[in-house]
């Protein structure tokens, strides 16, 4: 989506993405290798009853998500950060996760008018409903090249 197609309010649903025990156990094998991620019979006799995906695996299928459904062929080209991340529910083997994206903000730079910024909440939720991750991210878009503005 370009960024002059986002406005206040707005809801954005994309997915769904089906999540597997190789996949989970790959992403924190090389990035969050804790045995709760890794080691399914261990994690079978614990707290979750069986292996959870990293809360960073999580945020990684939200944001790939968004940039297949939302952000590919757009003016975005970077974020400054995310606030509030949340991950209320674990990930499991086999859930199947849905996004929705809802557009709290867009405005254009103050000190640098070819800049749009949007502010916008994602939350991913599995098939049952449960909510397993949370959190307000900013994008930034060069609009420069549409506005005839210079960077």
């Amino acid at each position: 989506m370009l960024y002059a197609e986002f406005h206040e309010g707005q809801l954005i649903e994309a997915g769904p993405y089906r999540v597997s025990e190789a996949e989970i156990v790959d992403f924190a094998t090389r990035y969050d290798p804790q045995w709760f991620h890794t080691d399914a019979r261990a994690a079978a006799r614990h707290r979750f009853g069986g292996l959870i995906a990293s809360g960073w695996h999580t945020c990684s299928i939200a944001m790939r998500l968004v940039v297949d459904h939302v952000l590919a062929g757009s003016e975005s080209f970077a974020s400054p950060g995310l606030e509030r991340v949340r991950w209320p529910h674990p990930v499991r083997p086999g859930d199947e996760l849905r996004l929705q994206a809802r557009v709290l903000q867009t405005r254009r730079s103050r000190s640098r008018p070819e800049l749009g910024i949007l502010r916008w909440q994602w939350s991913l939720r599995n098939s049952a409903g449960a909510q397993v991750l949370e959190l307000e991210a900013t994008s930034l878009f060069d609009l420069a090249a549409a506005t005839g503005l210079d960077a």
